[in-house]
Formats: C-alpha cells, structure tokens, sequence
C-alpha cells in the first residue's frame, strides 16, 4: 500500500520528535512501513530534501516559495509533486486542526479528484472554539467544514468524538485510530520505583497551554489540596503563551514553591521525566489522545485524566488512574481517591504499563489502520442500472 501523511511542521530529517503529533505521525509512519506500506511523510521547511529515516519511511520537505513561506499558500515544489504523483499518492492523511495550510493540500486533492483522510488530532468538542471564537467560527464555515465534509474519512483517536462531528453537522466517514509507544519509550521493568513517603509528586508534562490542557483548573484544584496533605506540582513543557499568566495565578492562589515551572527537556524520554513522579495528571478541556499519559503509563505511574481524552477508556479498562471532569472539584476529588490508594501504586502502574505494552503497539494500531484504508480506498460497486418501463402513448380517437 501506498500511503502519503502531511504535516506542515513535521522535521525534515525525522528527528526531533518534540510535540504529540509529530511524535504521533512518525510512530503511524514507522508502524505502516513495518507491515511492508510503503511511506513518505510530507512536510515545509527552509530547504528542499528527501531523506530515508531508519524506521522505514521518507521524508519528503519542500522549500517555502519565500524566506519563511505562509500559511496561506503552498510551496510550489510541493504542489508540482502532488499533481506529478496524481492518482499514484495512494491514500493521503492530512494531519492538524484548524490548518490553512492542510485545507490548501485538500482543496488541490479535491481538484485532483485523489481521495484524503483528516486526521485533526484533537476533538472538535465545544470547548476547542472557547478561545478566539471571531476567528475560528468563520474559519469553520468557509474551510474546516467544507474541508472534513469532502474527506473520504475523518481520523479520530477514540470513536466517542464522532458525536462531536455529527452535533457540528458532519457525516464523513470515521475511523479510529490510536495512538502508541516507541520501543525507546519502554523502561526496564526493574528501574521503576514508587515511593510510599514523603511528599506526593505531581506532574503535568505537555504544552504550557492554559484553555486546552486545563492548567488554569489543575492550579485552582491543587491550592484546594495543599491545604490538607503534602504534595508538590511540576508544570514542565513548552510554552504556548501561558507560562507567565499561570505563574502568576500560582502566586495569587498562595502556593508558593510548592508549585514549580519547568523548560521543557527533549535530550530525556517522556517515560524517563515521568518515573520520577507519583501522579501524571491531564485535566484537559479538549484532548485527543494524550500521548504524554501513554508514556506515563509505560512508566507505571498512576493517572488523573480528562473524560474527553482518547486514553480515558484505556486508562479505565487499565484501572491505573481515575477519570475526571474538567472541573476544580472533580480534579481535587480525583486526586483525593488517587493519593488514598498510594499503598496500590504499584499494583495500578504495572497494571497500566501492561495494558499499554499489549494494546498500544504502533505496529498493531497500524496494521488494524491499514485495513481500515483498504476498506475506504475499495471502489464502490457500480449503482445498478435503473431500466425505463416502456411506455405506449395512445393517439387520441378522430372524431368525424
């Protein structure tokens, strides 16, 4: 099978695997080129190149038309490619939310008459238009909708987030596809630890993102919980224009360095920055999956999730966390039930790290994906022939 996957951002060497969805890209691509898929990841950059990544797949990145290139247009090396390859693309998956760029690919695809899947990585749940409503209402009607309307599929990570397109008056085709683990992400069994005193450590790892990710409520539930017990917040990630206003609602809300913000570290594995903490916590509003609790997860730590997160009914059938609302009283309730059972810590981790090494193999989600294309991509058998009765129209009688 032939497969193209698009993201703008995506590096062009295959390394720096520094956010969700690239990590979530370059995981599908090395799970599909293992079951023998042939496939190149599309992207934009400063340079045109083609390089071979040694999990088996292309990158292909084309040269901005301009020092920085724009969102609202497309590199012409990339728009010559994808109209020399034509029919030959084979199934393409567009990747990102609220993309211009990712509606420009969809819109020459549609010209083309190549068939696409939108793979958004986030739900498009009520809360994702809380912030910046004037811009991304308009951008809804005109693109994103007519975009995900004329998809041949729309690739959702949980199956429960299709209600969220059908409320918004989508009808496309979804599939589910989830995310996974890299083997590097795995360690060794023996290295873990969980610490029955001291202090309970708290991590959120991710985007410093307030809206989406819930940082905003984690703050207002944890100064509720300082005041009867011992534990400490992290907050380490990247920032996304937030870090400053959530530093300063910790000051207000008195929590001193019992709180503390942390640059992001991309040289340490996810799983090795979570196994120094006691409880990985995601109270996002909106959340596709949350690849960092997966990665928590193989780290055997327990969890606080978000209902709307992709991992939820895992994290539930795992039975290593609790499963929340995006609320201060549900996400201080969550914590209390979690910090009561600290003498099962360890049962619930390895409990959730097993789950996640049998079920969320990126070479089992790929293969199960894989036959999902297939079924799309089959050509639908030709309508049956409607056959016109034959009709006898009789003159009328002359009269005289």
């Amino acid at each position: 099978m032939r497969i193209h996957m698009y993201l703008r951002e995506f590096p062009a060497r295959g390394d720096r695997l520094i956010s969700g969805m690239i990590k979530a890209v370059h995981g599908l691509a090395a799970g599909f080129a293992a079951t023998g898929a042939r496939v190149t990841v599309l992207c934009e950059g400063h340079v045109t190149s083609c390089v071979d990544v040694a999990s088996g797949y292309d990158v292909r990145c084309f040269a901005y038309d301009g020092q920085r290139g724009s969102s609202q247009s497309l590199p012409s090396g990339l728009r010559d490619y994808l109209l020399e390859q034509g029919e030959d693309l084979g199934v393409v998956v567009l990747n990102s939310v609220f993309n211009p760029s990712v509606y420009l690919v969809s819109r020459l695809l549609r010209r083309m008459a190549v068939p696409y899947i939108v793979a958004p990585h986030d739900p498009y749940h009520p809360s994702i238009f809380g912030t910046n409503r004037h811009l991304k209402w308009p951008y809804w009607y005109l693109r994103e909708k007519p975009m995900l309307k004329h998809a041949r599929a729309v690739q959702v990570l949980d199956l429960r987030h299709a209600e969220w397109l059908r409320s918004l008056g989508i009808q496309t085709p979804v599939i589910e596809v989830l995310n996974g683990y890299a083997p590097e992400d795995v360690l060794p069994e023996g290295s873990l630890q969980w610490r029955t005193t001291g202090p309970v450590k708290l991590l959120y790892l991710g985007r410093i993102d307030s809206h989406n990710k819930g940082l905003d409520v984690l703050l207002d539930a944890f100064a509720q919980l300082t005041r009867g017990g011992d534990v400490e917040l992290t907050i380490q990630g990247p920032d996304w224009g937030d870090r400053v206003s959530m530093q300063r609602r910790a000051q207000r809300l008195g929590l001193g360095n019992r709180v503390r913000f942390l640059e992001p570290d991309f040289d340490v594995a996810a799983a090795r920055i979570t196994a120094d903490y006691d409880i990985f916590c995601l109270p996002s509003r909106f959340e596709g999956f949350g690849l960092s609790a997966l990665e928590a997860m193989l780290s055997g730590r327990v969890l606080l999730i978000s209902d709307i997160a992709g991992i939820a009914p895992h994290v539930r059938t795992a039975g290593n966390g609790v499963i929340i609302a995006p609320d201060a009283a549900h996400v201080k309730a969550g914590l209390e039930e979690l910090i009561s059972k600290r003498a099962r810590w360890r049962e619930m981790g390895l409990r959730g790290r097993q789950y996640a090494l049998t079920q969320l193999r990126w070479e089992r989600i790929a293969a199960e994906t894989m036959e999902s294309y297939r079924q799309l991509m089959r050509p639908s058998p030709p309508a049956p022939q409607r056959v016109a009765p034959r009709v006898t129209v009789r003159q009328p009688a002359r009269v005289g």
